[in-house]
């Protein structure tokens, strides 16, 4: 795994960045920034057949589990966070697992990455299954931690993809259905939150979105099951109830949709 020729670690195209103004730094991030979306579109028919598998076992009761260390795990737990409050789905279908466990959010564990084990140990914790899918974020595509985790799940049948920002890497040839988003050397050599995470983070947007809409969670384009956790989504929510009813009133709206708990449900119940 040493030989492998990681784009990811290259040195930038910039040097001397100590020297720039902050306005040659902005524009030359940006420009760098740029580089991203071509790349993840070169990557759809990837991410469609990864998508594609995702909704099938969803459909058939499985869970989604994303895998990483570092920045890359703390992507796959946010991606995973948002699913109940946008689309109203319990927790625990999407599940995000980080090397070195929760600490790990907010601080760097040593080494946890490092252990070809202990990805599978935690899956284990979750009594992950076939019917399950394990997405394995790196953007070297080299972390042991991720790779073992879908070695062995594979290995029991369950189907594995993940993201990871080099061609050919490791990760990759781990995975059934791999993502690969070459976006280049960083702007600062080898800091992979920047270009590589932009991109982990898009792919996981277009994944998470694809699959709820697939599976029934959005309807026309309105987040129709979306959580009425704070006065923002209750306002939202209470438009969509007066568009999708007719309900010219906003408080007999606000009312429906407090009653039902969601725009669907209160939608529904006119229909």
């Amino acid at each position: 795994m040493s030989a492998f020729n990681k784009v990811t670690e290259q040195s930038s195209h910039y040097r001397h960045l100590e020297k720039m103004s902050i306005h040659e730094l902005l524009t030359n991030i940006n420009e760098e920034d740029k580089i991203v979306p071509l790349a993840v579109e070169k990557a759809i028919p990837q991410i469609e057949s990864l998508v594609t598998a995702i909704v099938d076992k969803m459909l058939a009761g499985g869970r989604l589990f994303y895998m990483g260390a570092g920045t890359s795990g703390r992507l796959g737990i946010l991606d995973a966070s948002e699913i109940p409050p946008t689309y109203g789905m319990p927790h625990g279908l999407v599940i995000g697992i980080i090397a070195g466990g929760e600490i790990a959010i907010q601080r760097p564990v040593e080494q946890a990455e490092d252990s070809w084990e202990q990805g599978w140990l935690d899956l284990q914790q979750h009594n992950v299954d076939i019917n399950d899918v394990v997405i394995g974020i790196a953007a070297s595509g080299t972390t042991p931690y991720v790779i073992g985790a879908l070695d062995e799940a594979r290995k029991r049948g369950i189907v594995t993809g993940c993201i990871t920002c080099n061609e050919g890497s490791p990760l990759a040839q781990a995975a059934e259905f791999p993502v690969e988003v070459v976006v280049g050397p960083e702007f600062v050599t080898g800091s992979t939150r920047m270009k590589s995470g932009t991109a982990q983070k898009l792919v996981l947007n277009m994944i998470s979105t694809s699959v709820m809409i697939q599976i029934g969670r959005v309807e026309d384009n309105k987040m129709v099951n979306m959580q009425l956790s704070n006065s923002k989504l209750v306002d939202r929510g209470t438009k969509m109830v007066m568009e999708g009813t007719g309900i010219n009133d906003y408080d007999k709206a606000k009312a429906l949709l407090i009653k039902y708990g969601s725009v669907k449900k209160a939608v529904d119940s006119l229909g």
